[in-house]
């Protein structure tokens, strides 16, 4: 598994746990000092002329090609094994001695400071990074004080899902670098790893038409997750799983293999992922012009009643109808669940490993994508490309900015070339060792280099990579190119939008939220969580739907 989806997938984890489900949805944040200064919205025209041109690296060769899908996606390469010979993509040292302080949050160990792979680092960029990673889990607190007091360092981490709490739009050219100027169309070009990050990801860093973030830890095509099975107990019950065509198909799966004498069950908590099948949009569609919110799709009244009709069936394990999801991960393991949703990082070699631990047959597998009434053409919308960023001072000079793009450019070496295992492993003999499946950490890597800090100021695109388990990546990566066919981008991807702080509550819809909980674990009626809707127009719902119709629809459209 390489270092950046290792590190990708605890994060956003550990991001969920911290902020909340929104923390995986779209750049939509509630400006929180109530200033209207700013939409975040960009126009499509302004958004062309901010993104830096997209040019392909073909420094590294993957095992299985990324794959080009609805909406322009493109799915993460797959690698069997790690590169053999770490070719460089980067001649000299990219730095001109400049001195730099970066902060970066960590959710882990911190290591010690000018520790011996930084000095490494540094040697190899030929500049001087002060490295000042801060405990993740009080970063919300770190950063409001440091730009309070506008003392940000030279390069900072602002994790997308924190934009509201620190007022990233307002920060944006007041705080932080325009870096359109260096990075918009061909200019890119001079960084070539920067110009191999996907157009996404670049676009999902952008405040009303200029280019602020470099995007870290992010994908070509990125979903919220899908439905998994386990596919030993599957095969050994001779159920394939392409005869899901329909949600009849897959809610009749809950009397075929559910036995409560036996403690299995059918079912996990899958609501999260009915928006799949049922066409449910992120947040809004667009309906003949008008705006709407999901919450009105009829199509999430119809996901509702099903989750209704599953809690009330006796095929939904008793703890998740009870809503009990931190040990969702052991049923699975343990086969007293055989059907759960979860994020796409949920397939990988730990979790086999962790899952043939309890069961020597585990095998998770992932159900192709089927539309509810099994007739129409299934659809998936793309999650947000980047949920990471870091910025650079608008203090800094022109030369000073170009010097950390060039630095940037560095960090963003694909994966298995000789930088990016330097930025990842360390020193090979010192923080690593070259193993069978690839680099190996030692003791003092695990303490200096495991704990991830460069990265967080910018990474090539992620990798799908599972050294030692092969048919993993095979399996995932076939997946990701099937389901990338129906994929599509939802109204306002990638755009970050300040909605004024009097919509927050709408915004956030927590009321709402809380009833459709109580619904899909079989407490309340749907009926309950239409009321909770009417309540939810007459208190903001409505005029947050109005404000983002025209303000950001009318004015810039979709931002595609």
């Amino acid at each position: 598994m390489s270092s950046i989806e290792m590190n990708r997938r605890s994060v956003l984890r550990t991001a969920i746990g911290v902020a909340g489900v929104a923390a995986m949805g779209p750049l939509l944040s509630a400006c929180g000092n109530g200033s209207a200064g700013k939409s975040g919205a960009n126009t499509k025209s302004g958004l062309a002329a901010a993104l830096p041109t997209y040019v392909a690296s073909n420094a590294v060769t993957p095992d299985i090609p990324s794959v080009t899908g609805g909406g322009g996606a493109l799915t993460d390469p797959g690698f069997l094994k790690y590169p053999a010979n770490l070719v460089k993509t980067v001649s000299g040292t990219p730095g001109s001695g400049g001195s730099y302080t970066a902060v970066t949050p960590l959710w882990g160990t911190i290591p010690a400071a000018d520790n011996a792979f930084y000095q490494a680092v540094n040697k190899a960029l030929g500049a001087t990074l002060t490295m000042q990673p801060a405990n993740g889990v009080t970063y919300n607190n770190t950063i409001p004080t440091l730009t309070a007091a506008k003392k940000l360092p030279d390069w900072i981490q602002l994790p997308g899902w924190w934009n509201d709490l620190f007022n990233v739009g307002e920060l944006c050219g007041t705080q932080l670098a325009d870096l359109t100027p260096y990075l918009a169309g061909d200019k890119v070009k001079q960084y070539p790893n920067l110009a191999a990050i996907t157009t996404g990801a670049w676009q999902a860093g952008v405040w009303d038409n200029k280019l602020y973030g470099i995007p870290t830890f992010f994908s070509g095509q990125s979903f919220s997750g899908q439905f998994y099975y386990r596919a030993d107990v599957f095969e050994a019950k001779g159920i394939p799983a392409d005869s899901v065509k329909s949600i009849d198909d897959f809610f009749a799966l809950g009397a075929e293999l559910t036995s409560a004498k036996a403690n299995v069950w059918a079912f996990d908590d899958v609501w999260t992922w009915l928006a799949q099948p049922f066409g449910i949009s992120q947040k809004f569609t667009v309906t003949n012009g008008k705006l709407v919110h999901k919450y009105e799709q009829p199509e999430f009244l119809e996901a509702l009643s099903w989750a209704y009709k599953l809690a009330k069936s006796g095929y939904l394990h008793p703890d998740a109808l009870a809503g009990n999801n931190n040990d969702a991960k052991t049923r699975f393991y343990a086969g007293k669940v055989l059907i759960n949703g979860d994020g796409q990082g949920a397939w990988n070699s730990a979790d086999a490993q962790a899952g043939t631990a309890a069961n020597k047959s585990y095998r998770r597998a992932s159900f192709p994508l089927f539309s509810a009434d099994g007739k129409a053409t299934p659809s998936i919308y793309l999650n947000s490309s980047s949920g990471m960023f870091s910025y650079l001072n608008k203090n800094l000079s022109p030369s000073q900015i170009k010097e950390c793009l060039a630095i940037a450019d560095y960090l963003a070496a694909p994966f298995g070339t000789a930088e990016y295992t330097l930025i990842n492993f360390g020193v090979e003999g010192v923080d690593y060792s070259m193993g069978a499946t690839g680099p190996v950490y030692t003791t003092a890597g695990q303490a200096d280099v495991q704990q991830q800090t460069f990265p967080f100021l910018a990474t090539p695109t992620n990798v799908v990579s599972n050294p030692g388990f092969d048919e993993i990546t095979k399996d995932r990566c076939a997946w990701n190119a099937a389901a990338g066919k129906y994929a599509y981008k939802p109204v306002f991807w990638n755009m970050n939008i300040t909605v004024p702080a009097r919509y927050a509550t709408a915004n956030g819809g927590q009321a709402v939220e809380d009833t459709i909980k109580d619904v899909y674990h079989g407490i309340k009626p749907v009926s309950a969580f239409q009321d909770a809707v009417t309540a939810w127009k007459k208190s903001g719902g409505d005029a947050l739907v109005q404000w983002h119709q025209t303000e950001i629809l009318d004015k810039t459209g979709t931002g595609q």
